[in-house]
């Protein structure tokens, strides 16, 4: 455990120590002991901490948390239990990112009229190992102390564990440097999209394709809500996978291009999309990444990234705007930031994190084209990010109009 028991209080006779049923084992051989939850077996993965006091679905199912577990610093996660449409993988299938989920709190029975399914049903439909019972505390500040481990998560039922195993294993583990993530969540095939935001009573809305702006998607692991709100700003969107060319784009005619976010090492990923984007560059067509397309961005143009420490994951982030000296609380997830002083003299730093001062948007000044780090659709502020959206569409009319 994470936490000192020399003062606990003698406990009844004939009391027993509950039997852990779940062992979260870091790289370094500190092994925490919990209760199991969800899929039994055993996830391998980089461990994050993430400070969001909500959403706590849609962070289980971005496709952008691929190859990590999750610990959730608020204690009272899934006490409001699951429904089918808080996705934000466009698999719907059972399957997710996300290897595994640390919970401080044991999860109560659900209380939402929204709610389908219990958390622990919904994590073993999808696959997901969790535990509960962690000292989060303790774990999110050895996390910001030594930066982000490897881990294994077991949940055995029985509790037989072979702990020397599970602590080689998570030793064994790779480092997320190197790793392109991207394969396993992009799309597989070109597909279009016309659902809109969410809307009480209603739901989710729908827009036929017309004469909306023409936007293409490079899904790197895209998020529903992005294009959700892409399609409610009128734009007709089509999603292509990762490995997608820049002629296959071209060939959509497009009005604007948008770069998703996504898992992994950026310059991994950037092995392939780097010299995609430059083309899309090359050609000034509108450009918009976030998080990930974000850093592919930077990439594209000469600069390089940095894996960080501890990352940004929450939805409590401040972000000061330079164009507008405005700032806002955004959400962040991510492990990797653009180097602001790799960047060449026609990329203009847009925003900064008023957390550590690390790059967080950029705009070009002699192509239609800018990107964010921060995720403007999780509306944490709750909308004080959702003008990028705007700005996109502005960028794009204003391009068309010239070469009309």
């Amino acid at each position: 455990m994470l936490q000192d028991d020399a003062a606990a209080p003698a406990q009844p006779e004939g009391w027993a120590e509950p039997v852990a049923t779940a062992l979260l084992v870091l790289a370094d051989g500190t092994v925490l002991e919990g209760f199991g939850i969800g899929a039994t077996g055993e996830a391998a993965g980089e461990v994050c901490f993430n400070t969001a006091m909500t959403g706590y679905q849609e962070i289980l199912t971005d496709p952008s948390y691929a190859g990590q577990i999750v610990t959730f610093t608020f204690p009272h996660i899934g006490n409001v239990g699951t429904n089918d449409e808080d996705l934000e993988s466009l698999d719907a299938a059972p399957a997710s990112g996300v290897r595994g989920a640390v919970i401080a709190s044991a999860v109560t029975n659900p209380s939402n009229w929204r709610s389908s399914r219990h958390l622990d049903g919904w994590l073993k439909a999808r696959g997901i190992v969790g535990i509960t019972g962690v000292d989060t505390r303790a774990l999110t500040a050895l996390i910001r102390d030594r930066g982000m481990p490897n881990a294994i998560l077991a949940n055995d039922p029985d509790g037989r564990f072979d702990r020397e195993a599970l602590i080689a294993k998570a030793a064994s583990l790779p480092p997320m440097e190197g790793l392109d993530l991207v394969p396993p969540v992009t799309s597989k095939a070109s597909t279009t999209w016309g659902e809109t935001s969410w809307q009480h009573p209603a739901g989710y809305g729908s827009r036929a394709a017309g004469e909306g702006l023409k936007v293409v998607a490079i899904d790197y692991g895209v998020k529903r809500n992005i294009l959700r709100l892409l399609a409610k700003a009128g734009c007709d969107v089509t999603v292509v996978p990762a490995t997608a060319s820049a002629d296959e784009v071209l060939a959509l005619q497009p009005d604007g291009v948008f770069l998703s976010n996504g898992p992994g090492d950026p310059a991994a990923t950037g092995e392939y999309a780097v010299p995609v984007i430059r083309a899309l560059l090359d050609k000034k067509v509108p450009t918009f990444g976030i998080c990930l397309g974000h850093q592919l961005m930077g990439l594209a143009l000469g600069g390089r990234t940095v894996k960080m420490s501890q990352g940004h994951h929450g939805a409590n982030h401040p972000v000061k705007d330079h164009t507008t000296g405005k700032v806002e609380i955004v959400s962040m997830n991510h492990g990797f930031a653009v180097d602001p002083s790799s960047l060449p003299a026609n990329a203009v730093e847009t925003h900064v994190s008023l957390f550590d001062g690390s790059n967080c948007g950029l705009s070009l000044t002699d192509r239609p084209a800018f990107s964010v780090q921060h995720h403007p659709e999780a509306s944490p502020g709750p909308q004080d990010s959702h003008y990028l959206f705007d700005r996109f569409v502005t960028l794009m009319r204003e391009t068309k109009s010239s070469n009309a």
